[in-house]
């Protein structure tokens, strides 16, 4: 029996309704990266197929986070990043698959997955080990393992997004001379920029974490805006990639 059959979903709570919208736009766009294949190159239609595979692993694990939610009122860490260390390294292969036609080698899709495997792991330390009083409260050493863990996640993150903005994925999108390549990769570095920002923000939420400290936010703040730029990122991500193979199999 499914969590859902025992507990009702609060109407009142954004969280709860971005829990299932988030769902749901994942799921909807699943189905459409799949069905899109039959309409591009071949040579795209691997790019679509992950694209696909990214949205759907996240709705699955959406499904599960809205009930987990809805049961206990608290923040799914786990289940989160499962989902994370499944789709993050996944949304990296989109940058080799977009510049394999300029010569991206294996060892650079190796590394991008590496680095996000990395970023990955080491946030999950982060945040799951956090030491705790019986209380709750952030225990001695707290702040430094949560800083010391956040340093290590923020290399793998500084290496894919210096990789998409000035090295070797955007020298391979600039050799290809393709026009359309070239403004997708730039969309995709600005999410990598600008769309994943928000996750650092909800690590340093948890306790023991600089803005738990200082400003008192907690995790169960963040969930909101987790759950809208996960929809957001891994959506774009897919749109983004099926917009150059339509439009490279257009020309």
């Amino acid at each position: 029996m499914y969590l859902l059959d025992l507990v009702e979903i609060p109407k009142d709570d954004p969280v709860a309704f971005t829990f299932f919208t988030g769902y749901m736009a994942m799921f909807a766009a699943a189905v459409f990266f799949f069905f899109e294949r039959s309409r591009v190159d071949d040579k795209w239609k691997i790019s679509l197929l992950v694209s696909g595979l990214i949205t759907g692993i996240a709705a699955v694990h959406y499904f599960y986070m809205r009930d987990y939610y809805a049961a206990t009122g608290e923040n799914p860490t786990a289940l989160r990043y499962i989902d994370w260390t499944l789709t993050v390294p996944l949304m990296c292969v989109e940058f080799y698959l977009l510049t394999k036609a300029a010569g991206a080698k294996l060892s650079l899709l190796w590394k991008l997955i590496l680095a996000a495997v990395l970023m990955l792991v080491a946030g999950y330390i982060g945040e799951a080990f956090v030491p705790l009083t019986e209380g709750g409260e952030p225990a001695d050493g707290a702040t430094a393992h949560s800083v010391t863990w956040g340093v290590i996640s923020t290399i793998g993150y500084v290496y894919i997004l210096y990789t998409a903005w000035f090295g070797e994925v955007k020298k391979l999108a600039d050799k290809t001379g393709d026009a359309t390549v070239i403004k997708g990769i730039n969309i995709l570095a600005w999410f990598v920029l600008v769309g994943w920002a928000i996750y650092p923000i909800g690590y340093m939420c948890m306790p023991g974490g600089w803005l738990n400290i200082a400003l008192g936010w907690e995790s169960s703040n963040v969930d909101l805006f987790y759950n809208i730029a996960d929809a957001v990122n891994k959506i774009g991500f897919g749109l983004v990639v099926y917009s150059v193979a339509i439009g490279a199999s257009k020309k």
